[in-house]
């Protein structure tokens, strides 16, 4: 049985540096559509900061719950606005999901999605339609509790939670912003992505990639 560990935590959070790292211009271009031009600074300096934290911690009898926590900590410390609470709520819900465990099998990260997706909704009081990183997240908590539900291979439902989460973030080209910055432009906001929703799709898709790596990696 495959395991996920306080060590693989960190190598998860290297990899989500890296993929914010790269799409650091591309989200930098969306919100200059309809926002103020930093959500791929954020994502890329939030992400950077809470991997280095981890690693710099150190591994040894850390529990995972701790390692979110500190990642959730470092997060927010170096994102201001929205976003760093939202994604330090979430990863403080993903905490407790995990509980103090110093690993658990790694089926189990498909809970994370779930969880990180309800303490997004609930610090951000978000829902699904408002074109706002919801319209990512909801979807692929969906798609992450039927694939539970239904006992499938973590890998594949976590590829599942990713492609839903792009097809979520697709779908804010033809929202009206209710939320957020954005909400500001009513209809002008019609026909612009989402950063938040886009990043999150980022995030997923590649959390998706590095579980499916390990896994092949792990094979005979």
């Amino acid at each position: 049985m495959q395991t996920f560990s306080r060590h693989d935590l960190t190598d998860l959070f290297r990899s989500l540096a890296e993929r914010m790292a790269a799409e650091q211009s591309y989200l930098a271009e969306l919100d200059g559509e309809i926002g103020d031009a930093d959500h791929g600074v954020a994502m890329a300096g939030g992400f950077a900061a809470a991997a280095r934290a981890l690693g710099e911690a150190g591994e040894a009898d850390q529990t995972l719950a701790q390692g979110l926590t500190l990642a959730a900590s470092s997060l927010h410390n170096a994102v201001g606005a929205t976003t760093g609470p939202l994604y330090a709520s979430a990863l403080l819900r993903a905490a407790s999901a995990l509980g103090a465990e110093t690993q658990v099998p790694q089926s189990r990260l498909p809970e994370v999605i779930v969880a990180m997706a309800e303490g997004i909704a609930t610090r951000g009081q978000g829902k699904p339609g408002d074109k706002t990183m919801v319209d990512a997240w909801a979807p692929a908590a969906h798609a992450a509790r039927a694939g539970l539900q239904a006992g499938q291979p973590a890998t594949e439902v976590l590829a599942a939670a990713a492609r839903a989460a792009a097809d979520g973030a697709q779908a804010t080209r033809a929202m009206m912003a209710s939320r957020g910055r954005a909400a500001r432009l009513g209809p002008r906001s019609v026909g612009h992505l989402d950063p938040g929703a886009v990043s999150a799709a980022a995030l997923l898709d590649s959390l998706a990639h590095w579980a499916r790596r390990r896994a092949e990696g792990s094979r005979p």
